[in-house]
């Protein structure tokens, strides 16, 4: 590591091993040849924030012979893999696990709030020394051009709040707003209209395509998302809930005033809308030509408890859980790590949370050894996904 790494003021998450297996990359080529050619094509990321934390066990991990303490009420069902098992409300993903890649040992080992894991989701870091990391999107537009029409970045459903607590969620420019040049946080579909760029409006679709996404939060996020990337975005960050407090969202607690969601909710609202939602986006990357050349990457901040709660909920549970990645040219229908029989812990192939920006950046053609110089002696540059792509 270079002196100048060694002197910066915040630590990112360097971890060996990331969805490598045998030196071969999942995208079926190496980093090299990736930043190649993300310089020769309109390659894109759409990074599906699942805020709250969703349950690992009552989504894409179900323990089916676990006790029923921990196993829940929620079924699980086959998949397209054999032997693989989603939960009762993935219906459509489940029938398509053979386009996806399925992370079952995500992890981080901050402390276990939403703020930690969204630092380390959306920047691969956290705050140090009462620095801000920056969000993965600011960086990306830093580095590959701020002043493109449409933006390298967006950020749909607005900026997450009501967390718990009052601390740094990893949504803003950070310590680069110490640089000389100017730096944004990210636009937002409201601030491309008052700017003039002209933005996509579900409202105005046929009731077929909306029937397709679901006439909900999610659908209508997803697909706008997919109308970003055609537009040329490079980055689309999707919030799924911008408000976690009071809210039903994946923080599902069970706690009436705080966290009211349940494992109930789950089957009956988030999981099926999320599946539906999520699946129109495949098929519309791949009816639009974009899924090759367009990564989605999907998880939350943490897991929750294998236990449930009194409430019938789960509470947070930042040792294992899960996530999906999928289109890009992955190659599909792989299970990546695993957690142990009542989903408590990791059994195999640790991935910490904070390598997913380092996986962005990479895919999007970032030199992972380009450093933006913040003041003397201390610079930033993206996580390293040490083994990532061979």
């Amino acid at each position: 590591m270079s002196e100048k790494k060694q002197q910066r003021s915040l630590d990112s998450v360097s971890r060996r091993g990331f969805l490598a297996v045998g030196g071969v990359g999942i995208v079926g080529f190496s980093l090299g040849e990736s930043r190649a050619a993300a310089r020769t094509n309109s390659r894109a990321v759409i990074q599906i924030v699942m805020n709250g934390g969703p349950s690992h066990l009552d989504t894409f991990d179900p323990k089916p012979d676990a006790p029923r303490e921990i196993r829940g009420p929620i079924r699980s069902i086959d998949t397209a893999i054999p032997g693989v098992r989603f939960a009762e409300s993935l219906p459509k993903l489940a029938q398509r696990a053979n386009e996806l890649v399925i992370l079952r040992s995500l992890y981080h080992d901050a402390a276990p709030i939403h703020e930690t894991g969204m630092q380390l989701l959306l920047t691969g870091a956290l705050v140090k020394n009462g620095l801000c990391p920056p969000n993965i999107g600011v960086v990306l537009s830093r580095l590959l051009d701020r002043k493109q029409q449409p933006p390298i970045a967006v950020r749909l459903g607005g900026t997450l709040s009501a967390t718990g607590l009052n601390a740094y969620r990893g949504d803003g420019a950070g310590l680069l707003k110490a640089t000389d040049e100017e730096s944004h946080d990210m636009p937002t579909l409201s601030s491309l209209q008052d700017s003039g760029f002209s933005t996509p409006d579900f409202a105005t679709l046929s009731a077929k395509v909306k029937r397709n996404y679901g006439e909900t939060r999610f659908g209508e996020l997803f697909w706008t998302a997919a109308r970003l990337v055609e537009s040329g975005v490079k980055y689309v960050e999707i919030n799924t809930f911008d408000k976690l407090e009071g809210e039903v969202t994946w923080d599902a607690h069970g706690c009436s005033k705080t966290a009211p969601g349940t494992i109930f909710d789950y089957r009956d609202s988030l999981g099926p809308q999320f599946d539906q939602g999520v699946s129109a986006l495949f098929d519309d990357l791949q009816a639009s030509g974009l899924w090759d050349q367009t990564l989605v990457v999907s998880t939350g901040e943490m897991g929750r408890t294998p236990r449930i709660n009194e409430n019938n909920g789960r509470d947070h549970w930042p040792h294992v859980w899960s996530g999906l990645l999928a289109g890009g040219g992955l190659e599909g229908g792989q299970v990546i790590g695993a957690s142990d029989a009542t989903g408590e812990a990791i059994e195999d192939h640790p991935i910490h949370i904070g390598e997913i920006p380092g996986l962005i950046g990479s895919y999007l053609g970032v030199d992972p050894a380009t450093e933006i110089q913040v003041r003397e002696g201390v610079t930033w540059s993206l996580p390293e996904v040490a083994a990532l792509l061979g």
